[in-house]
């Protein structure tokens, strides 16, 4: 996810929230936000936000539910809905999965930004470059990663969410026989011999 400005994304439109609209009008606009939050941690691939700017509430929220992002130095991230009187509770979902608690609830009860470097310090972006280095640096991640296994990178993404709302033990039966059933995939097996035979892997996409 990138953007095009001095905001990377600052959330819902105040206008859309309003009493001219009803409760229902209300309900679908936050069930739609919600939809797309989930569904980026259940699409097979990972998802990267490149953040050149503000992102607030809900773009704080996108933030915080990719799987991986890299900001600029100018990048800022706020929930600052309880300054107008709407807490941000569905933005709170995802930071408080991303960032320590008391960092996420700082955020949450004052509404005031976290600059970039602080992201970085409490996990919500993995890098921060200058603006003229974010394309470069977002992309030399994706094509590392895009030189893996895409049926692998599935199956790893889809477990990595499964097994970090488990307890310990649970999470470990269901990921030793993730680990079982990712020998049986045919790039398994292929990165295994490519790696005994010193060579680089063929995966089947």
């Amino acid at each position: 996810f990138a953007a095009e400005g001095p905001v990377f994304c600052s959330g819902h439109d105040l206008k859309e929230l309003s009493n001219e609209d009803d409760v229902k009008h209300h309900s679908q606009v936050f069930e739609l936000c919600a939809e797309v939050m989930t569904l980026i941690q259940k699409l097979p691939v990972p998802v990267i936000a490149k953040v050149n700017g503000l992102a607030t509430a809900a773009g704080c929220q996108l933030v915080a539910s990719c799987d991986i992002a890299v900001a600029s130095e100018k990048s800022q991230f706020a929930t600052p809905g309880v300054n107008i009187g709407l807490f941000c509770s569905t933005p709170a979902v995802a930071l408080g999965r991303s960032l320590p608690r008391k960092v996420a609830l700082e955020m949450l009860f004052t509404g005031e930004p976290l600059s970039a470097h602080e992201a970085l310090m409490h996990g919500l972006v993995i890098k921060v470059v200058p603006k003229d280095k974010l394309e470069v640096e977002t992309m030399k991640i994706s094509q590392k990663i895009c030189e893996s296994s895409k049926s692998v990178l599935a199956l790893g993404k889809a477990t990595f969410y499964r097994q970090i709302t488990q307890d310990l033990d649970t999470a470990y039966k269901m990921t030793t026989k993730v680990m079982v059933d990712n020998l049986t995939l045919r790039d398994g097996q292929e990165g295994i011999e490519a790696f005994i035979q010193k060579r680089k892997p063929v995966w089947s996409h």
